[in-house]
């Protein structure tokens, strides 16, 4: 287990604890009144810090390398054997930063779309750290269709910094690839159900983000720019991105605040990588409940339904 700066008291507990039960298993002594007190100041502090956190710290703990990515909580929803992964644009190539295919939940048939971060050093250069080229969004786009044309529920998983700012993204144009999914995603005739399960920044995040219902896990951020990006606009250095966090409104709470969102996923205490089991079943309940609550609308209902729900955001004077 990794832990932050912030998480450091709760480290050296858990040393604690675990020294605690290395002592008496290699001397025999009862010490399991000992080791009880530490669990409860370990609790005790996870409390009081995962009570209080800041932007930024909620913006580090969507980060956590331990974190679930889209790959796990797919396999952790589906039912077993049953994510089938499809590939390409059809176009130009393949972009292992877009993940998609088919799966069922409880032998309801859904497509699950979702961007896909790396673990190893390797692995995240190959799936550019979440950060989807044009191809990737194509490929999305040709799977929410697939799923429109046999009336499938569309599940989209949000983890990203950004779209790929890379040149040859540009070349293939970026911009228009997430300007059409947003164009097409609003007029889909199928339920679309959006879950930022950790960063969602930018056109990045909204190039898959277009849905009826769209919520946060609790430990999450969604918001226009990242607050390192934010920083080096407005200060020429990262030196404020604490500021910028504070300033952006980024965290679950703003956004639900703002009807951004309509509701926020709970996480085990310490974040979705303490308990990731937990944390999936609370995701497969909220998408089971949305895929009843919605089974019954028509397509074109369903379209409208969405595109209300975007207009009626921000604030406007005449």
């Amino acid at each position: 287990m990794e832990y932050l700066n912030f998480e450091l008291p709760i480290k050296e507990l858990m040393d604690q604890y675990q020294t605690c039960s290395l002592v008496g298993e290699e001397s025999g002594v009862d010490v399991k009144l000992a080791c009880s007190q530490i669990e409860d100041k370990i609790i005790d502090k996870k409390k009081e810090i995962y009570g209080n956190l800041t932007p930024w710290q909620r913006v580090q703990l969507s980060r956590h390398p331990d974190r679930p990515y889209a790959l796990d909580h797919i396999k952790g929803i589906a039912d077993k054997g049953s994510f089938l992964e499809l590939h390409g644009d059809r176009n130009f190539a393949d972009d292992p930063a877009m993940v998609g295919g088919l799966a069922t939940l409880d032998g309801h048939k859904v497509m699950i779309i979702g961007t896909q971060k790396g673990r190893t050093t390797k692995e995240r250069q190959h799936r550019r750290f979440g950060m989807p080229n044009p191809e990737g969004y194509r490929k999305a786009l040709r799977l929410m269709k697939l799923a429109e044309k046999f009336h499938i529920p569309v599940i989209t998983l949000v983890d990203t910094p950004g779209a790929y700012p890379g040149l040859e993204a540009e070349e293939r144009g970026q911009g228009e690839a997430i300007a059409r999914n947003i164009f097409e995603m609003v007029q889909l005739k199928t339920p679309i159900f959006t879950y930022i399960i950790g960063e969602g920044a930018s056109g990045g995040a909204l190039g898959i983000g277009v849905g009826n219902k769209v919520y946060m896990l609790e430990n999450t951020w969604y918001t226009v720019i990242a607050p390192e990006s934010c920083s080096s606009i407005l200060w020429r250095n990262w030196d404020h991105k604490e500021d910028a966090a504070n300033a952006l409104n980024l965290t679950p709470k703003d956004a639900l605040r703002e009807k951004f969102i309509d509701g926020i996923i709970e996480e085990p205490l310490g974040g979705a990588h303490y308990d990731p089991e937990t944390t999936y079943l609370n995701l497969k309940s909220s998408i089971l409940q949305n895929i009843k609550a919605f089974a019954k609308f028509t397509g074109q209902e369903l379209e409208t339904q969405r595109q209300e729900k975007f207009i009626a955001m921000g604030q406007f004077k005449g």
